[in-house]
Order: structure tokens, then sequence, then C-alpha cells
């Protein structure tokens, strides 16, 4: 008597069950779970207001929410690719208002995806297991990669397409790492850096490195499309936020050149690891096999770019962390002293996940207006510069938000961020307001204005003064003035 043959999905249980920790899928398992809890916890910090955590989340979520209520697909705004606005904009769908927490929660698969797509990358490239580990290990506790996946913005997108393109590429699959491109480009401009890695991939290919480019170019108008309609507001608008960058924000003047700055923005990111990654990168610029001159390509020519920027925003080198973990992967007899010292950003990424559970004094502040202050009252913030104080007027019902741009770096929460403080946007001096509506404040132009309200992350939580609101008087009708909280670091 026969028995019958067992099916495939027998016999991969079998294989599980032979090994000691269920084999490579379960560590890969692992990963992702812990890198999907981590950013699942304080996913709703700041809500129902959508621009305390990042304020460019304003730029997305509200246009994603329009598209499908009403907006048609033309979103009439390219300072980005439109690609994450229609990733959003089905479960936006539902909603009677922009959803920041669905959005994020959508942001959150796309930064499991591109932990994936890092183990993938490594196990394509060297071969080993270990190397998908370590690479996959790396994006997944990168303290900045972390951060910005508790947002809905388009850093962490840019990081699964850099990943998901470079591991097709190492495959020798250049069609299909054209059109990974095409839509790496339509998550954020950069991944156009990605079409290096394809001419070396392709060299002496050059009817296949002329498909792939052209499906580059197809998949990227595909996915952003009305960049073809207005093209010249695209043109421009795409420009003028890159040459801003270039230009730097207000914050960055007494930053390091820009070559320091960003290993520094790596080394907060990686902590220690960033040695072995930048071993990786000496033995693949001296090697020189096909591999290696894709994944150096790329991390060359991007940091290159970065070199061109005054602005020093640690999520510019986010694209960079997939390829550096493949490369600290590729020594196979460094793995477990590589994965050890990711021990030590993991504990930061902790740290500073556990800030995010905690109440944003905007809000605090907020909840105190609303229950104390009478509809209709005028709020005046108090700005201070120069030793002078200027009051900027609001309107009647005003609500708390956050201006987005030139942000400083916010005080040091524990040593090893002091001067680097630039997380989620940042608190930007002079540049928080009060506002009634969706309406502005006034914004200070001058540098040295105070902020009025800015997030709490292990500061002090009291305000200037002993009380939190001063009636004074003045104008046709009463107005509060709320003082500026001081928001001091502390060393824990």
């Amino acid at each position: 008597m026969t028995s019958r043959p067992r099916s495939k999905t027998g016999n991969a249980i079998d294989r599980w069950a032979g090994t000691r920790w269920g084999g490579r899928g379960t560590a890969l398992a692992a990963i992702l779970a812990g890198a999907a809890t981590i950013r699942l916890v304080g996913i709703q910090y700041g809500l129902p207001f959508g621009n305390l955590l990042n304020p460019d989340e304003q730029s997305i979520v509200p246009r994603a929410w329009k598209l499908v209520h009403g907006g048609g697909g033309d979103p009439h705004w390219f300072d980005y690719p439109t690609l994450l606005l229609y990733v959003n904009a089905p479960f936006q769908a539902w909603q009677g208002e922009p959803s920041y927490l669905t959005a994020r929660i959508v942001g959150v698969v796309l930064a499991t995806a591109a932990i994936a797509a890092a183990w993938w990358l490594g196990r394509r490239a060297f071969g080993t297991a270990s190397a998908g580990f370590v690479a996959a290990a790396a994006v997944a506790v990168c303290t900045i990669h972390v951060a910005y996946s508790h947002a809905a913005v388009t850093d962490v997108p840019l990081t699964l397409g850099v990943a998901a393109s470079l591991a097709l590429l190492v495959s020798g699959r250049l069609e299909l790492a054209g059109i990974a491109i095409g839509l790496a480009m339509g998550f954020k401009y950069p991944g156009v850096f990605l079409l290096v890695p394809l001419v070396v991939a392709g060299w002496k290919q050059w009817r296949r490195l002329a498909v792939s480019a052209a499906l580059a170019v197809v998949a990227f108008l595909a996915s952003s499309p009305f960049i073809v309609v207005h093209g010249h507001q695209a043109w421009h608008e795409a420009f003028r936020v890159q040459r801003l960058a270039r230009d730097g924000w207000l914050g960055f003047e007494h930053d390091h050149i820009a070559p320091i700055a960003f290993v520094g923005r790596l080394w907060e990111g990686l902590g220690p690891a960033l040695v072995v990654c930048g071993v990786g990168l000496v033995i693949a610029l001296v090697r020189r096999t096909r591999t290696d001159l894709i994944l150096a390509s790329f991390v060359v020519v991007y940091f290159a770019d970065l070199l061109t920027l005054s602005a020093h925003f640690d999520r510019y080198v986010l694209p960079l962390v997939p390829a550096l973990g493949a490369l600290a992967g590729r020594m196979r007899s460094l793995a477990p002293v590589t994965l050890l010292l990711l021990v030590v950003p993991l504990t930061w990424s902790i740290r500073d996940t556990k800030e995010l559970t905690r109440t944003d004094t905007r809000i605090v502040a907020h909840g105190w207006i609303e229950r104390h202050v009478a509809p209709g009252t005028r709020i005046d913030a108090e700005l201070r510069a120069a030793g002078r104080a200027a009051f900027a007027p609001a309107w009647p019902e005003a609500r708390l938000r956050s201006e987005p741009r030139r942000c400083p770096p916010a005080p040091a929460r524990h040593p090893r961020r002091r001067g680097h403080g630039r997380r989620h946007g940042s608190c930007p001096r002079g540049a928080r307001s009060l506002s009634a509506r969706g309406r502005l404040l006034r914004r200070p132009s001058h540098e040295g204005a105070a902020c009025v309200l800015s997030p709490g992350r292990r500061r002090s939580r009291r305000p200037v003064g002993r009380g939190l609101p001063a009636l004074i008087g003045g104008g046709s009708s009463p107005r509060v003035r709320i003082p500026a909280f001081r928001l001091e670091a502390t060393d824990a």
C-alpha cells in the first residue's frame, strides 16, 4: 500500500518543524512583528491634530482624502510626486474627514514592507541568510526609520522603493527593476538616483538597459500622471523644494558641513553598527564585483547629492540604510557582532517611541482653552525676540496648529542627541502658533522668536510664569495672553 504524496505546504511545515528555531522564515517573521509593534506604539500621537507629530502630514493626508471626495485625480500640487496620495486615497474613501490615523497605519504597512525588502536585498546580494537578517535588522531598528514610520510622509515609502529596486538589480531583473525605480520616483523625486545602479547593472546590455529605463519613465508617469498635464507647475514646484533644501532651512546655520552632518545623522540612526557598514562599503569599493558596484554606486551617488544640501534633515539619509545594511551583512563572520551593535539603536528607538505615548503639551493647552476661554475671545500668542514681546492677533475659537517650515534643532533629550534634535520635523522657534479654523497667526520672520507651544519630549511642561493664562485688556474685546512654554531638556 503506497502513501499519498504530501503537499508542498506539508513539506514546508515538516522542514520548519525539523529546525531548532523554525528556520529563516521564522526569523524574518520575528523581525517584522517586532518592527511593526514598535511602529504602532504611539501612532495616535498628536491626534486629532494632524500636524503636531510631523507637519508634512498636512501636505499628504488632506489631499489624499480630497481625491476620493469630489476632488478628482488631479492634486494640483507637486512638491512631491503623487503616488503616496494615490496609495492613501482608497483608505480615505469611507472617512468623513481626513483620517491621519488611517494614513499612519498605511505608513506602518509600507515601513514593514521596506524591512522585508531589505531582507530580500541582503539575501539576493550575498546569498546568505545572515546578510538578509542584518539588512532587515538595520532598517527595523534604525531610529530615523522608526520615527518616520509613525507619520504619513514620503520618506519611508521611498526607502521601500530603494530596497526593492536594488534587490531586483542585484538579481539581474532589469526590466522589473526599471518599474520599481519608476515607482520609487513616484514616492519622492530623489528616487531618480536609482538610475545610476540601473546603468551599472545593465552595462553592455544596451537593449535591456534602454527598455528598463523606458519602463522606469513609464512607471513614474503612471504613478504621477498629472505631472505631464501640469508640466510647468510640476517642474517649478519640484525644483523650488530642491532649491530650498540646497539653500538651507532656519536652524542649520550653525550645523557642521554636509559630510560631517549627514554621517552624524547616520550615526544617530544606526549607532556603532555604522562602522561595520562603512567597512562593508570599503570592501565593495575594493572588490568591485557586479553586486558590489550596484550597491556602492547608489550609496556614493546618493551621498554625493546630499553633500550639496545645506538642510541636513535626518530623513534624507533613510534611502541609504537598506544598502548599508546589506553591505554590513556581507561579512558573515561579523554578523553576530553587527546584530549585537544594532541593540544600541534599538534601545534609542524604544526610548523615542515611549515619548510618543505622552500627551503633546499643545493639546493640553488646547483643552485648557476650550474649557476656560469663552467662544469669540481673541487670543494673543506672545513671541519674544531681542528682549521684546510681540503679540500676534488671533481669531475667535482659536485652535492649535504648528507651522511646518524652517526648523532649528530642538533641545537635546539626552547627551547622545545634544545639538541634533530634529525629529519628526521638530519644533521651530517662533513658528508654532495658534490658529483659527486653519488660518495661521502671523508667523515671525526673525530667528530669535521663542516657541509659543511646542511638543514635550522629556522636557519640563511648566509654563513661563505662574498661571497658564493671564487676562489682559485692550481692543474692543477681552484678550487672553498665553505665555510661551519654556520646554527645557532634562538629562535623564
